[in-house]
């Protein structure tokens, strides 16, 4: 990695690049992951020629509202700018409560979601589902037959989205060697390596080990979310940045176009690409937060809306439940407490879309922690949107 002193914003003119294999790392990413589009090639989510879904705004100071977290008592402001936040917004019963930028963020700004993007796809998902167009207990092999090779034979599509297939896929964020790691070469973000795969669907094709029986257990594999990405282009003849205009971004009311990163292939990124502006995440949450349903129409089938907080897994790993002690995952989505009305989009660096819809809550946080994962500041900004919804409910 190139020295610290010696990094520059790539604004200042004459300054050196970001190094290629750093960019999405701190403290590279202050900047990368609100310029996307600057580092890796992209293809356009269109938000389409239809009504914007209205935000009304009902400003509240919430600056110094105190809340407590692992033994400490911060306020909001405190907590926002100890945790490498690009944006904030709070939605209301619709409306916006507090809208803030930082690190030169502005209203217009596409920020990198990471995770996030998997209930993107998982909501495209539960649409075609309702239609009858994909069916959630079929074999995943049903829609792609060369999956028969791979560890996916016999898993179906709901484990899948439950991610609880059984595929034998190395998360680990660190390791030089992971599957994780393969998925950045692959995808585009990172340089190819020799011998690695060279598509995200390569990737998908050379995993042949299983891990566990299917629907045996939780593990959180990023990979799923691919899997289900390729079957939802198999079934529509769409490109996934198309579809999930057509289904998604444009009936919901997105104000701006959105993106995603896409591979040598052209395959766009979904279990991590998708990049968007502030105002657009709530939107998504507040569709969510109101059933489904945006204009008076019901963009995402209302039993999946419902079902969402009914995950259940026992046997997740130790750090999700130090997190989220009585957490659970289902249809590509987080639940806080399982059976409890709040469901949360979440992603490594500090990305999180949290929404409560008996509250008719939308909170959403984008940021770029210098690390990927980080147990405690997860628990914080977990306890702010409580000390939150508390405050303006």
């Amino acid at each position: 990695m190139t020295d610290l002193k010696d990094y520059r914003d790539p604004r200042n003119p004459g300054g050196p690049l970001i190094p290629r294999e750093d960019w999405d790392r701190a403290p590279y990413n202050r900047w990368a992951f609100l310029n996307v589009r600057q580092m890796v090639p992209t293809a356009e989510v269109w938000r389409g020629p239809g009504p914007v879904m209205p935000l009304p705004e009902a400003p509240q100071n919430l600056q110094e509202l105190e809340f407590e977290s692992d033994g400490e008592t911060l306020s909001v402001a405190k907590f926002l700018d100890e945790s490498f936040t690009d944006g904030f917004l709070i939605l209301s019963k619709g409306a916006i409560v507090t809208e803030l930028y930082m690190n030169g963020m502005q209203r217009r700004t596409t920020h990198l979601s990471q995770s996030v993007a998997k209930s993107i796809v998982g909501t495209v998902a539960s649409i075609l589902n309702g239609r009858g167009e994909l069916d959630f207990d079929a074999p995943v092999t049903e829609y792609l037959p060369d999956l028969a090779a791979t560890a996916y034979r016999g898993a179906t599509v709901q484990q899948v989205m439950d991610m609880t297939s059984g595929t034998l896929f190395d998360e680990t964020y660190t390791s030089l060697d992971s599957h994780i790691a393969k998925v950045d070469a692959a995808c585009g973000w990172k340089d190819l390596v020799p011998g690695w795969p060279k598509s995200m669907w390569q990737l998908i094709t050379e995993l042949k080990d299983a891990e566990a029986a299917h629907g045996e257990s939780f593990r959180y594999r990023s990979i799923e979310t691919d899997v289900i990405a390729f079957i939802l282009m198999k079934i529509s003849g769409l490109s996934l940045s198309e579809l999930v205009s057509r289904e998604l971004w444009s009936p919901m009311g997105a104000d701006e176009d959105a993106y995603f990163t896409v591979d040598r292939a052209g395959y766009g990124l979904a279990d991590g690409g998708f990049n968007a502006t502030l105002r657009d995440y709530a939107r998504f949450g507040q569709l969510i937060a109101n059933g489904g349903n945006a204009h008076g129409r019901q963009i995402v089938p209302w039993r999946f809306i419902e079902d969402l907080p009914h995950g259940s897994h026992e046997k997740f790993g130790r750090d999700y439940r130090v997190a989220l002690p009585k957490g659970a995952y289902h249809n590509q989505f987080w639940i806080e407490e399982a059976g409890s009305p709040v469901v949360m989009c979440r992603g490594v660096f500090g990305q999180l879309i949290y929404i409560d819809r008996e509250a008719d809550f939308v909170g959403v946080k984008l940021s770029t922690w210098p690390d990927f994962t980080n147990v405690r500041r997860t628990r914080t900004a977990l306890a702010a949107m409580r000390a939150i919804r508390a405050a303006v409910a």
